[in-house]
């Protein structure tokens, strides 16, 4: 590991710590502590407080505070999860499109026989696009990104339809939402969404080293579009917190200029905080979903779908849908904001009286102490209000673009299994499907009984003892009788 990447490694850990956001508290409460510790040593005052309090108040606003966090970590944990049940139900729902869809179909008078099975071949591949869009979609709308136009999603949307007729051509340009003429045919509400803004999307591209969207489909758009990946913009006051004190100045000479905004990408409030974006409907995740369903109801419809895939195929879509919803709630489900009010201006009044409560016994040690306190209590705040909504660009955040990547490997994976018969690589001399009782392969098997070496009801009763012998042996060998 080189020195760069060594310190790129330690500055993102260090970002991943919440000591950007305390660093403002922890300098008040110390000077508060440091001015009690000053007034008692240099002047007459007894300024301090009984001790009573500090137990009582302590040990409220600790189990306060842990269940905070536990109810925060519980929202990350079921996104987790709820991620893991989309990647499962896509798995599931790509094995039915691949390998239960037949290419094999009904050739009709004046048709060719290998076209047919390519074009069954390019539509069951074209609806595992679909399915990998799925778990994209879902990525951007939780991240409040909306629209289609990005690196990784539209190349794998853009030849669904655009108009209700089922055309292609988009009835009005993607620039105007409601300029275009009263004759044309109104858009999908896929194709209605409003884009990401044009001036951030069109950003050329930068040539990097890790780049997942090349292997996509290469489709121009009338709209550019987006990175795959839209974090916050870096600032002076990520790389160096404390500059955060002149933000306010900062954003007042912004104004005056006549800049549209004094905070470069309006990522951080007037107190230095940064911003959680704002929820955002999104219709793209149901349209693919409809898209998939409609799908199965034309293979039932030629009869290409056995009744019971088709409940498979209907279980992994309800599945994903259901997920998405859970994952919906807790996007838009936050901590109340009277609890989250409350608790804090407690935990701030504790810290402030409790210099008063310790300077008797501590003296000047009061302000390490209180220094300490404030980074136990308001980090645990922090930490439980950073990962309540899980799914943006933090370091803590779940990463949904691994998630992504991960589905869309294996499907590709899925893809490439050419789902032969059986017998092709069953019957082969690379399977030994008795051992460790029996070492011979399956073609030895077979030779053997063609060959007359034994008649079929001693060859039946052979395997059977040569199973029961297998149960033997294994359960020997694999049993560890000085460990158990």
């Amino acid at each position: 590991m080189t020195i760069g990447s060594r310190a790129k490694y330690y500055y993102k850990k260090y970002n991943s710590t919440v000591i950007n956001d305390l660093w403002p508290e922890l300098w008040f409460f110390s000077s508060c502590a440091a001015g009690v510790c000053c007034i008692n040593k240099f002047t007459k005052t007894n300024f301090t407080l009984s001790t009573t309090l500090l137990t009582v108040l302590g040990t409220v606003l600790g189990l306060v505070i842990s269940f905070r966090t536990t109810s925060a970590y519980d929202r990350y944990w079921e996104g987790r999860k709820l991620w893991g049940n989309i990647a499962l139900a896509s798995r599931n729902l790509g094995m039915i499109i691949w390998i239960h869809i037949p290419i094999k179909r009904k050739v009709k008078e004046g048709e060719n026989a290998d076209e047919i099975q390519i074009r069954a071949i390019i539509e069951r591949k074209s609806m595992m696009n679909l399915v990998q869009a799925f778990s994209v979609s879902v990525k951007h709308y939780l991240r409040s990104e909306p629209g289609i136009y990005y690196e990784d999603l539209y190349p794998l949307l853009s030849f669904l339809p655009q108009g209700i007729d089922g055309s292609h051509k988009r009835p009005q340009t993607e620039a105007s939402s409601s300029g275009g003429s009263d004759d044309a045919p109104p858009s999908l509400p896929m194709w209605q969404e409003s884009p990401m803004s044009t001036a951030r999307a069109a950003k050329p591209r930068k040539s990097r080293v890790f780049d997942p969207e090349k292997v996509l489909p290469n489709i121009k758009s009338a709209v550019p579009l987006a990175p795959a990946r839209n974090p916050p913009k870096e600032t002076i006051y990520d790389i160096f917190p404390p500059a955060i004190i002149v933000l306010p100045i900062h954003l007042m000479i912004k104004k005056l200029l006549g800049t549209r905004r004094g905070d470069e990408d309006g990522s951080r409030n007037i107190f230095g905080k940064k911003k959680e974006p704002e929820p955002i409907e999104s219709n793209i995740p149901l349209e693919i979903s409809l898209f998939l369903s409609s799908y199965m109801a034309i293979l039932l419809r030629d009869g290409l779908l056995t009744p019971a895939m088709a409940t498979g195929y209907n279980n992994a879509l309800v599945s994903m849908q259901d997920a998405v919803t859970n994952l919906a709630r807790i996007r838009t489900t936050p901590i109340p904001f009277a609890y989250q009010f409350h608790l804090r201006v407690s935990v701030w009044l504790y810290l402030l009286f409790l210099p008063l409560m310790i300077y008797s016994s501590f003296k000047w040690l009061t302000i390490p102490f209180t220094t300490f306190a404030c980074f136990l209590y308001l980090g645990f705040l922090e930490i439980g209000q950073e990962i309540e909504n899980p799914f943006n660009y933090d370091e803590n955040d779940l990463d949904l673009d691994h998630f992504c990547l991960q589905i869309q490997r294996e499907l590709a994976e899925i893809t490439a299994h050419p789902a032969p018969d059986p017998a092709s690589f069953i019957f082969s001399h690379f399977n030994q499907p008795f051992a460790p009782s029996d070492r011979r392969s399956a073609i030895e098997i077979l030779t053997d009984k063609k060959n007359g070496d034994d008649d079929d009801h001693k060859t039946l009763l052979g395997v059977r003892h040569t199973l029961v012998r297998n149960y033997s042996e294994i359960s020997e060998a694999t049993f560890n009788h000085k460990k158990y």
